[in-house]
C-alpha cells in the first residue's frame, strides 16, 4: 500500500526528471511566469470539483494542482532559491506557529473553544508576526492583489474586521449596500462614466462584505448562481430552439415566460 511521503517523493524525482537536460523538451522550456496560467487554471478545477462534490474528480485536481506546485518549487530549486521541502516546512512551522491554542498548551495556552475565537487568535498571530518581521507588512499588505476581485474585497473586509474596524451588526451592511444601489442610481443620471465605475465598485464591495458577515465565501456564492443561471438559459434557449423559434426574434415577454418555465422545471427536479 503506498504512503503519502513515498508518493510525494515519487513526484519530486519525476518533475526533476522532466526537467532533466535529457527529459521532455516542453518542460525544460517552462519558468515560473509560464506556469501561472497552468497554477490558475488548476485553481478553478479543484474549486469546480469541490462545487460538484465529485470526489474522484477532488482527487485527481488536488494531484494536478500538487503537481503545479512541485514544478514551481523545482524551478527554484534549479536556480537555487529554495525546494519543495523548504515549502512543506514553511507551511508546516506557520500552521504549529498560528495554532497556539492546539500546540503551544504546554506552554500555557488556552484552549479555544469556539470559531470565531481562533479566527480572533489567529489574526492576533498574524499581526505579531509582522510586527517582527525586518520589512513588516501593513494589516491589508497580505492580501495578495492577484486575488479575484471578489475575494479580494471579501479578504481586506476580514482584515479590517480583525481590529474592529466593522459594522456591529448584518443589517447595516444591508443598510449601507441600499446606500450604494441609491448612489448608482444617481450616478447614471449624471453620464459620468468614471463615477458610475466608483459606485458600482462600492456596491460590489459593500455585498462581498454583507457575504463575509453572513459568512458566505462570496466566490462560492456567485460561482453557484453563475452555474444555475447558465443551467436554466441552457434549457430554455433548448426548448426555444427545439419549436422552431429563434431567441432573437422573441419580445422579452416572451423571453420572461420562457424563463419562469425554465426555472419552475429547475427547481422541480431539486
Amino acid at each position: 500500500m503506498s504512503t503519502a511521503p513515498a508518493e510525494f517523493q515519487r513526484l519530486i524525482d519525476i518533475v526533476a526528471r522532466l526537467r532533466a537536460p535529457d527529459g521532455c523538451p516542453w518542460d525544460r522550456e517552462q519558468t515560473i511566469d509560464t506556469l501561472k496560467p497552468f497554477v490558475l487554471e488548476e485553481t478553478y478545477e479543484v474549486l469546480e470539483a469541490i462545487d460538484a462534490h465529485d470526489h474522484p474528480a477532488i482527487c485527481e485536481e488536488l494531484g494536478d494542482f500538487l503537481f503545479e506546485a512541485v514544478f514551481v518549487a523545482q524551478l527554484e530549486s534549479e536556480e537555487g532559491h529554495f525546494t519543495i521541502a523548504d515549502s512543506v516546512k514553511a507551511v508546516a512551522d506557520k500552521l504549529v506557529r498560528r495554532h497556539p491554542h492546539v500546540f503551544g498548551r504546554d506552554g500555557g495556552e488556552p484552549a479555544l473553544g469556539t470559531a470565531d475565537q481562533v479566527r480572533t487568535r489567529w489574526e492576533e498571530v498574524k499581526a505579531e508576526e509582522r510586527r517582527t518581521q525586518a520589512s513588516p507588512k501593513t494589516l491589508l499588505g497580505g492580501v495578495p492583489e492577484g486575488l479575484p476581485a471578489l475575494l479580494r474585497a471579501y479578504q481586506i473586509g476580514v482584515r479590517a474586521g480583525s481590529v474592529g474596524f466593522d459594522w456591529v451588526r448584518t443589517g447595516d451592511v444591508i443598510a449601507k449596500i441600499q446606500e450604494e444601489v441609491d448612489e448608482v442610481r444617481s450616478a447614471l443620471d449624471s453620464n459620468n462614466r468614471a463615477h458610475l465605475e466608483e459606485e458600482v465598485g462600492d456596491l460590489l464591495f459593500a455585498i462581498a462584505n454583507l457575504s463575509r458577515k453572513l459568512g458566505i465565501e462570496p466566490e462560492t456564492a456567485l460561482r453557484k448562481a453563475n452555474a444555475k443561471f447558465a443551467t436554466r438559459f441552457t434549457a430554455m434557449e433548448s426548448v426555444i430552439g427545439e419549436s422552431g423559434r429563434r431567441m432573437a426574434d422573441m419580445t422579452l415577454d416572451e423571453l420572461e415566460s420562457e424563463w419562469q418555465r425554465a426555472k419552475s422545471a429547475s427547481t422541480l427536479k431539486t
